[in-house]
């Protein structure tokens, strides 16, 4: 604009040095003209707010990640002595620690007066510098897992940046306990993610995991009826332009940001209701970590009657797969790191489940050998994990 001006200012003053008697009328007329010549010299170019940032890795030191899942209650307590011990003990070397959890509690002090006057931290973790030290000193790679549009208390305390029902109330999913999501479309709420995400960092993590990067499961089937803050964007395009965000604000910091995603988001199209792209997730991400279960796949993937009970055929589908949805990431220099969750748990809600112990990790780390794909992270919500496994 301040080019703009002075340039419009001495085209005044060379029209009225050259012709003293000039009427106001020429001046203007002359004013836009040259106006038109400057934006046509140069155009004003169209910006899509999803082309990927630079995918820079700001940890190209970072080892070739084997971990596992810890609450921030594990982290914090007696558990976190046998945790340590396995990772001691075996090739695993990562641990993926609950920040900012399910409920949408912050679980530490973060000394971020904006963060602490939200009234969203239980202080979970009693001192985070002591817990960073621990993981420095057992050489384990520290990454900040952060639920962001699961939040039910956000949701609970600034219903505006949630969905509400018709009668008003607070929408949740009818779980036990209900949970409750905040909207992907609001700005604030991406901000207020960031804010944890780079007091994550502060504290010592080298990897920000967001979860739930997504609008509730079914959303589709209520979006008409629920009363929420939306634009003219797509809900995959406010999702990825969250991702974006991120890593706009993580990477100048030295963090990697990673994305879990469903595992079935790298076997169909876009999940359009949900919000899931995974191609358009993973070009802004440094690590994509599809949640590839075989407890979470339905009868008939990947020819199997039941899935959970074929975990190698599983995950060598849902590899393969993976490789197959990235490859024109690949082709352009933006494929991230293929880092998936597997099952460690017995999922004995499934019709014809098997029981998982070493034999079933086994298969299902071979299966992922076999693809070319050397990181993973082991899943276990109880962080009761299974002796034994090689983990080479």
């Amino acid at each position: 604009m301040e080019i703009l001006l002075a340039s419009l200012m001495m085209i005044w003053g060379n029209l009225t040095a050259s012709n003293p008697d000039a009427s106001f009328e020429q001046l203007i007329q002359a004013s836009l003209d040259a106006k038109n010549a400057i934006v046509q010299t140069d155009p004003v170019k169209e910006v899509d707010p999803l082309i990927p940032v630079n995918k820079m890795d700001p940890q190209k030191d970072a080892p070739v990640v084997k971990g596992i899942y810890v609450t921030a209650y594990s982290a914090n307590g007696s558990r976190m002595k046998t945790l340590l011990q396995l990772l001691d003990d075996t090739e695993l070397n990562s641990m993926v620690i609950d920040v900012k959890d399910d409920r949408g509690y912050i679980t530490w002090k973060t000394g971020n007066p904006e963060l602490e006057a939200m009234d969203t931290t239980e202080k979970i973790i009693a001192d985070m510098p002591l817990l960073m030290k621990t993981l420095n000193e057992h050489k384990i790679y520290p990454i900040a897992r952060i639920v962001v549009f699961k939040d039910t208390v956000l949701a609970k305390k600034n219903p505006e940046y949630s969905f509400v029902n018709p009668d008003g109330s607070v929408w949740n999913n009818g779980k036990k306990p209900p949970d409750s999501f905040v909207n992907p479309y609001v700005k604030e709420v991406w901000d207020y993610n960031i804010k944890v995400a780079k007091e994550a960092v502060k504290a010592g993590f080298k990897e920000i995991q967001f979860d739930y990067v997504r609008f509730p499961e079914g959303f589709e089937k209520r979006a008409d009826i629920l009363k929420y803050k939306k634009d003219e964007r797509s809900r995959i395009d406010a999702v990825a332009g969250f991702v974006k965000y991120a890593k706009e604000e993580l990477q100048p910091l030295g963090a990697r940001v990673s994305v879990d995603i469903f595992g079935y988001a790298a076997s169909v199209p876009a999940a359009e209701g949900i919000g899931q792209d995974f191609v358009k997730i993973s070009q802004n991400v440094d690590v994509i970590s599809a949640m590839i279960y075989p407890s979470h796949y339905s009868t008939g993937w990947f020819d199997s009657k039941v899935p959970d009970a074929a975990p190698y055929a599983t995950i060598n589908g849902a590899s393969i797969d993976t490789h197959k949805k990235l490859e024109s990431l690949e082709k352009n220099g933006l494929k991230p790191i293929i880092r998936p969750w597997i099952q460690d748990f017995t999922a004995s809600w499934v019709k014809g489940y098997i029981k998982y112990g070493k034999h079933e990790l086994d298969e299902q780390i071979r299966a992922l050998k076999d693809n070319g794909v050397d990181e993973y992270l082991l899943w276990n919500a109880n962080n009761n994990y299974t002796p034994g496994v090689s983990y080479k």
